[in-house]
């Protein structure tokens, strides 16, 4: 088993709290680790696990779970956690895992998933669709696309995913969520191989060859895994097609190293807007 086996990874370093008297990470927080890589490799997907799994008619059960320990783990040792579907049964999945610090590899591991009915735990066949999506990650393929459109097409997506974040998680007024800009802007949706739409976010045209981004939404479940990305992407795209010399922004203070990142930079001075702080940023086309 080596790194390049594996296309997922999920990066932890080692805590006070999960070294034993031996000074070296006790072998069942190597579980731990797995399933926390596990979360990774659903958002890897494009997939929020509780909508994903009610639109499957079903969810993913641990069957069964092998382990083995090649090195050890010490305090402060930054690990990498691979995981990988290796082979999808009739009703059963077999994942593999390796957790690597730097190129050794420390412990593998096997973990049989079960497709089975959330109410009685009785198997079920893997749907087509889902085992469509293990086999495609693992073939090196999009989990999702970008589509881009007016309000009428895409704003019932658009608006579910910003109640989401903004209304319900942010607790920002829905009367100030929603204003009549939406009916003249360019949407983008991200929707996922099951047709949930996982990001969102929205191109105003500020002034003659400036356009203007905002409410840039990312489900909770995914954030962190390239959509936000492909949103934001899309958006300059459609800003330049136009013929745009430049594209501004109100970011999130928490959000500004990921707009950063994108190529934008910070002009103006930081203010707060429904209790949130906010940097005006700008990207020149």
């Amino acid at each position: 088993m080596q790194r390049s086996d594996f296309r997922c990874f999920h990066r932890l370093r080692v805590r006070w709290a999960e070294v034993d008297m031996q000074k070296i990470v006790f072998n069942a927080h190597y579980l731990m680790y797995i399933d926390t890589a596990m979360s990774d490799y659903w958002r890897a997907l494009a997939l929020p696990y509780e909508a994903s799994m009610e639109a499957l008619g079903g969810e993913m059960y641990v069957k069964k779970a092998t382990v083995e320990y090649h090195a050890s783990a010490r305090l402060d040792d930054t690990l990498d956690v691979g995981l990988r579907c290796a082979r999808v049964g009739n009703s059963s999945s077999l994942f593999e895992a390796g957790i690597f610090s730097g190129d050794q590899l420390l412990v593998s591991a096997e973990l049989i998933y079960v497709f089975a009915d959330p109410t009685t735990q009785t198997s079920r066949p893997v749907p087509p669709a889902l085992r469509a999506i293990f086999e495609s990650f693992e073939a090196g393929a999009e989990m999702a696309e970008v589509r881009t459109g007016d309000w009428n097409t895409l704003g019932r997506d658009a608006g579910r995913l910003r109640t989401a974040v903004f209304v319900r998680e942010q607790h920002i007024p829905a009367e100030i969520e929603a204003d009549a800009l939406d009916a003249t802007a360019r949407h983008a949706v991200v929707y996922n191989r099951l047709g949930l739409p996982v990001a969102t976010g929205r191109l105003l045209q500020e002034s003659p060859g400036v356009g203007r981004i905002g409410r840039m939404a990312v489900d909770r479940s995914v954030r962190g895994a390239q959509w936000g990305r492909q949103v934001l992407e899309a958006l300059v795209a459609a800003s330049r097609a136009r013929g745009d010399a430049a594209v501004h922004l109100h970011a999130q203070r928490s959000a500004e190293g990921f707009y950063r990142r994108a190529g934008f930079v910070v002009h103006g001075e930081p203010w707060e807007e429904a209790g949130i702080a906010h940097i005006a940023m700008k990207q020149q086309l």
